[in-house]
């Protein structure tokens, strides 16, 4: 009852939207053109950057994909396509500041980039991770542990999505208490991704277990949905809190 209840408030909208440039910089987005399932072309990149001043935002730190079986992205590729994107956004005048880190998928092939060296950080070396969306990988706690053990600070992307943590809300907790940092989707507020993703978010909020908020901007599709979840209460619940630490990047 007291969830339906929380749930049941938060579902009316705000008359006026949040100000995203109270976080004044973006953790994820996947912006360099053509190495993932992100932005395609240059064209596309400055709309969306572009979008992204007028929301408020005035860093970027950009995490295309790595996979093992997908998008097979090194640091030279990202950098390089970086690079190119610095370029194009001096030549057209926008102040926008851009990083470029990565999202990397916890697969087998994870393990040897940890152990290479060879991971992409950002900020105090914080390191953006995510799982499969259909099971937990088996050596998850071992692999926190290595990344930790090596100095690495742990960020574990859209934690509300992974649906077989659903029915055990303790798991978010054990990582909190564990130092994993939890980054939030803030289109997860919506629905946008599922009811369930958007009531796991909302407990989340209410328990202050999250550390980040990030935008997961691929396209216009995202970046429409972006625009439509600053008016969700619980955006303007958690965006001015001290646990937010986007500002702090």
């Amino acid at each position: 009852m007291i969830w339906s209840k929380i749930f049941s408030r938060k579902s009316k909208l705000l008359s006026e939207p949040v100000d995203l440039g109270i976080l004044h910089t973006d953790l994820h987005s996947h912006l360099i053109p053509g190495i993932d399932d992100g932005s395609k072309t240059m064209k596309d990149s400055i709309t969306l950057i572009r979008e992204l001043w007028d929301l408020g935002y005035r860093k970027l730190i950009t995490t295309p994909h790595i996979m093992n079986d997908y998008y097979k992205n090194t640091p030279e590729i990202i950098l390089s396509g970086l690079d190119n994107l610095r370029a194009e956004l001096t030549k057209q005048g926008i102040k926008m500041e851009i990083e470029a880190a990565a999202e990397y998928m916890l697969d087998d092939g994870f393990m040897d980039k940890l152990e290479a060296g060879d991971l992409l950080t950002f900020g105090n070396k914080f390191v953006l991770v995510e799982m499969s969306y259909i099971e937990e990988p088996p050596n998850l706690n071992s692999v926190f542990f290595e990344l930790q053990t090596n100095g690495y600070q742990v960020i574990l992307a859209h934690p509300e999505r992974y649906n077989y943590w659903h029915h055990d809300f303790s798991k978010y907790q054990d990582l909190f208490d564990r130092n994993i940092y939890l980054q939030m989707n803030i289109n997860s507020l919506t629905g946008w991704y599922s009811p369930e993703s958007k009531n796991i978010a909302e407990r989340l909020i209410e328990n202050k277990l999250i550390s980040f908020l990030g935008s997961d901007l691929h396209n216009q599709n995202y970046l429409r949905e972006l625009k439509k979840s600053r008016y969700m209460p619980a955006l303007a619940e958690i965006i001015g809190s001290a646990k937010i630490l986007n500002s702090k990047l």
